[in-house]
């Protein structure tokens, strides 16, 4: 019998390749979060589109409009330029939504909890991506020992991230080994029909496609190379 394991599903690239890892050996329950981010209905849709493909019945999908109202990112707050793309950037970009993932977790632990499931499992990536504190293998370790110390004895949630690692072309090429639904996912910060192909997360997203040698199935309003940056 399969171990239960809740996993974080935002409807992105790297969801995605982690919910086709976690098929391989885990029943599934499926979380999403609406948190007022600008593309909060194009994100909704492409988790539903994934659960559908994955044949998986329970899904929990959660409002946390808090982190709109507390602000200060890019990505819930429209009156703060969404960042330009700069694949060579250091430090952290306004896009962050202020411990994000903290929320999303506290969340998937309970509903855990409820399961019974023995992980949760997480695309969260360190390297190749945008540098947000809260993906960071050393967070998610700390998390784990918050859920040792605020759940019963007989209680033991690990926190899976397989791709953590990745590159975004080891994580498109991963992906393609599992013929993970490419076509159904979104990634886009901006659009809500045809990716901008400009935010920091659609030049993550192509050059991972680029650099791998693969077509990426989505739309894009423009699709510069962004493989030699």
């Amino acid at each position: 019998m399969n171990k239960r394991a809740v996993v974080l599903t935002s409807g992105g690239l790297d969801s995605c390749v982690a919910l086709a890892i976690a098929a391989e050996e885990h029943d599934l329950a499926l979380l999403h979060v609406n948190y007022g981010q600008r593309t909060e209905q194009r994100e909704l849709k492409a988790f539903h589109a994934l659960a559908d493909h994955f044949c998986v019945e329970d899904r929990l999908v959660v409002s946390m409009e808090h982190l709109k109202t507390i602000g200060g990112s890019s990505l819930t707050n429209p009156s703060i330029p969404l960042p330009k793309t700069d694949l060579r950037r250091s430090g952290i970009p306004s896009s962050y939504v202020p411990f994000r993932n903290a929320n999303m977790l506290s969340v998937a632990v309970s509903w855990a909890e409820v399961l019974k499931a023995q992980a949760i499992i997480v695309g969260a990536v360190e390297e190749d991506s945008s540098g947000y504190p809260d993906c960071r293998r050393e967070f998610f370790d700390a998390f784990e020992h918050a859920i040792e110390t605020g759940t019963d004895g007989n209680t033991h949630i690990s926190i899976v991230t397989p791709i953590i690692r990745f590159s975004k072309a080891q994580i498109v090429q991963e992906g393609l080994g599992l013929n993970a639904p490419f076509a159904l996912t979104w990634s886009c910060y901006k659009n809500e029909d045809v990716a901008c192909g400009e935010c920091d997360s659609c030049a993550l997203r192509l050059r991972g496609f680029q650099i791998a040698g693969v077509e990426d199935p989505i739309p894009y309003a423009t699709r510069p190379n962004y493989a030699s940056a």
